[in-house]
């Protein structure tokens, strides 16, 4: 093991670690108080909110823009496919198993519709007006680095050469996730049961 996967293994348990407590926080928070009469059914609210509501018809301007849609969802799974195989990349290089070759293309080739989302997803916030006006240093940074780690593991996948780079660029990641809007890799699903949560009590969405 290396310097720069060992600086890797150190930025993943900070970055663990950070999430670790803010989740223990938010769980200790509980539910929302709400003290107005209960009006409907949480249980199906919250999983409407987890489910039909993430539809693009039923948000609020999704439909009109399918393709950045479907983006955003290449470019979602390509990053949970990327922290996946670092998981994997650390226990192989601990055990010492390689990975077939043929198998490695493969998931490489994966990643490519994904980066290519995050890029195109990067040049729309640029130059779209509408959405340069909504978007500060946060999007960029957290944009550009999370397309690195897919672009950089997809080239750790057929050029295992680039390992150095490659954990370089997941260190800056893991450093980043807790700190820039990426960090609603966790915030994510607390904000969609509260949003659940408080529909199935109000009976609004």
């Amino acid at each position: 093991m290396d310097c720069s996967e060992c600086f890797a293994l150190i930025a993943f348990g900070i970055c663990f670690l950070t999430f670790f407590f803010q989740l223990i926080h938010l769980i200790r928070l509980g539910n929302p108080k709400d003290f107005s009469k209960k009006s409907g059914n949480t249980c199906k609210a919250i999983k409407y909110s987890f489910t039909t509501a993430m539809m693009p018809k039923n948000k609020e301007s999704a439909y009109l823009h399918l393709p950045t849609y479907i983006a955003g969802i290449l470019y979602h799974l390509g990053t949970f496919l990327s922290l996946l195989l670092f998981v994997l990349f650390v226990i192989f290089s601990l055990t010492h198993i390689q990975i077939p070759q043929i198998i490695s293309l493969i998931i490489a080739l994966c990643l490519v519709p994904t980066v290519i989302s995050g890029l195109a997803i990067l040049i729309k916030r640029m130059f779209s007006k509408t959405l340069a006006v909504i978007s500060g240093p946060d999007d960029y940074i957290s944009n550009i680095v999370t397309t690195m780690i897919q672009l950089a593991t997809l080239l750790f996948l057929v050029f295992p050469g680039t390992g150095s780079f490659y954990y370089i660029t997941m260190t800056i990641f893991f450093l980043w996730l807790p700190i820039g809007k990426t960090r609603h890799l966790m915030y994510f699903f607390f904000a969609r049961y509260h949003l659940g949560y408080y529909y199935g009590w109000r009976g609004t969405w």
